[in-house]
Parts: structure tokens; sequence; C-alpha cells
């Protein structure tokens, strides 16, 4: 039987690759998306379609409202910048949506446990990753530590004198040309991933936000252009 692991499926390209990769590495994935209050739900449709496609073993939707507390383009009334400078931009953009990947990997934790999982997959990327604070490998380093602590398979793993819960990022250190390769590579139907911050009201990407502008330098450094209908 196949070891099973858990992971974060948001509908766009990044995370659809890492269901790929472990489902090539032999895992049995269960799929985590959420409905957080994001503006751009056209992607929950996406990750159930990939989901199924890519051969999740199961795929589940936690609903949780991050606008709650707003102070981000994608859960308050804040306009998506559009036309920046991504190739040179180091400043954290207000597409940050405060504690998501933490908030994120709390869920998967505790789907991890349930499951009797000890993988957690996550498509955090350090080289394009738009300033996010929360994709660098230094938090995935503390959340594993954090994993392995606060949980009860954590603490019966030490005791053996075993880690529990590994927290899997296999896009880490790669460019988005890598990962478009990668994604080629895995037969991922990447034409239709979609993760555009601010999507028409048909799901058609806006094609300069900052996410669709690194999905675009992605494909054209990948030898390739972007696939038609796809967003970031």
């Amino acid at each position: 039987m196949s070891a099973p692991a858990v992971v974060l499926l948001s509908g766009g390209m990044d995370s659809a690759v890492v269901l790929a990769h472990l489902r090539a590495e032999g895992f049995d994935c269960h799929a985590l998306s959420f409905d957080y209050g994001q503006r751009h739900r056209v992607e929950l449709e996406r990750a159930a379609e990939l989901a199924r496609t890519i051969g999740a073993a199961s795929h589940r939707v936690a609903r949780i409202d991050l606008r709650a507390f707003g102070a981000s383009a994608l859960t308050a009334d804040i306009a998506v910048p559009k036309g920046r400078d991504v190739e040179h931009a180091h400043d954290i953009p207000v597409t940050y949506v405060p504690a998501r990947n933490t908030i994120f990997l709390a869920h998967a934790l505790a789907m991890a446990e349930s499951l009797g999982a000890r993988d957690i997959g996550i498509g955090v990327n350090a080289i394009d990753y738009s300033g996010y604070p929360d994709c660098r490998p230094a938090f995935v380093a503390a959340f594993e530590k954090l994993a392995n602590l606060a949980t009860r398979a954590g603490v019966d793993a030490a005791a053996r004198g075993e880690r529990w819960i590994r927290v899997q990022t296999p896009l880490l250190h790669l460019s988005k040309a890598g990962i478009v390769r990668r994604g080629r590579e895995l037969g991922v139907p990447l034409e239709r991933t979609v993760s555009c911050y601010d999507p028409g009201t048909d799901g058609c990407p806006c094609g300069a936000c900052d996410a669709c502008q690194l999905r675009d330098l992605g494909f054209r450094e990948a030898d390739s252009a972007p696939a038609p209908g796809a967003g970031a």
C-alpha cells in the first residue's frame, strides 16, 4: 500500500506540479484546497478538476474566511497591483495574505495526523516567490519543527527517536521556467491551471498582475508560449 500524503492544491500551476510530483514518487495523495474568501475563486473549480485529472485519492475543501482580517488585495477591497516590474521587485506586495501559508499548513497538519500521513506537499518557491515571507526555506524548516513538536504523532515519533512529519517542497529552488518544464515532464495539464490574482468573471486571467507576469516569464524562458486561457 502506498504511503499517504496531504498536498495543498490551489488550482495554480505550482501546486498542481507538486501533486503530480508526489504521485510520481508513489504517494497516495489527498488534496486540500481552501475557500478563504479569495477574489480568484475560479481556482477552486480548477483545483477540483486537477485533483481528478492528476489522480488524487481524495480532495477536500476547507472553508475559512480570511476576509475577517483583510489587509490583502486578495481578501479585501484593495486594488491588485498591475504592471509591476516583477523581475526586480523585492518588497512584500499587497497581495500577501497575512499568515496564509501558516494557516494552510496548520490545516494540512491536522489532516495529515488524522490520516496517518507523514508527508505534506506545498508549492512554495524561494526564487520567483513575489516577496512572500512564508515561501522561504527558513519558514518551511520552522513549520516542520513546530509540526513535530505540536502533535501527538510527533511526540510519539520523538520518543522512538524519529521525525514524524516532513514538509515536501519539490519546487523550492526551481525557477518558474523549471517548474514549467517539470510540469510538462509529469504530464500536468498546465493549460488548465489558473491562479491569476484578479481574473475576470469568466475566469480569464488579467495578464498584468504579478502572478500572471511571473507565469508568462516562466513559459517564455521554457521556450513555450503561455497556454491559452491560463492564469499565473
